[in-house]
């Protein structure tokens, strides 16, 4: 019975640590994660904020940064292989990627978190056809806190052709959701 009862406190403590704070807001320095269930909110032409400068080195070797496509819509995405969302996810990015790409919208990786060796391998099963920022400790992430918490994985941001946040998703993204909204900030 006692062992039960220990097994329960700490379920409960798991539970609690993973909820996060209590208003919901992310705090300074807070790393657990954050769930979210996928919705794509879409700011208004007037409230949106400039996307921050970022750049790294991706997975492939290369490097990447926001700047290079200016004047493009892009859609982030922050992703780990160990994320089991992520890798739900990971399908619905690609086909919305493929089916857009023509239409000048472009798709950046920001692999968060996360071993190298396990994020190649993830790529290699996943072919997603658009390069990652090999982010493993947070730097990309971080610059994005006040928009995307710190810990929340996955998530989507589409940046219009302004530079500036259109919409996010805080949790794995759905198909239609992803592509209406990519499709309508592609048509502003």
């Amino acid at each position: 019975m006692r062992a039960k009862s220990i097994s329960l406190v700490l379920l409960a403590l798991l539970v609690g640590g993973c909820a996060g704070n209590q208003s919901g807001q992310p705090q300074a320095g807070d790393t657990r994660f954050v769930a979210g269930d996928g919705k794509m909110q879409v700011f208004a032409a007037g409230e949106r904020k400039a996307a921050p400068a970022i750049q790294g080195p991706t997975l492939d070797g290369g490097n990447a940064s926001l700047a290079a496509h200016k004047g493009k819509v892009v859609v982030l995405n922050f992703w780990a292989s160990w994320c089991g969302p992520c890798r739900a996810e990971a399908p619905v990015l690609k086909e919305v990627a493929a089916k857009t790409k023509d239409g000048g919208v472009e798709f950046l990786g920001i692999d968060f978190k996360d071993r190298q060796a396990d994020a190649l391998a993830f790529e290699r099963t996943e072919k997603t056809g658009y390069p990652s920022i090999f982010d493993q400790p947070g730097k990309v992430a971080l610059a994005f806190q006040g928009t995307v918490p710190p810990a929340a994985i996955p998530s989507t941001l589409i940046i219009d052709k302004q530079g500036r946040i259109a919409a996010r998703a805080l949790g794995a993204v759905k198909y239609t959701d992803l592509m209406d909204t990519v499709t309508k900030v592609r048509d502003e």
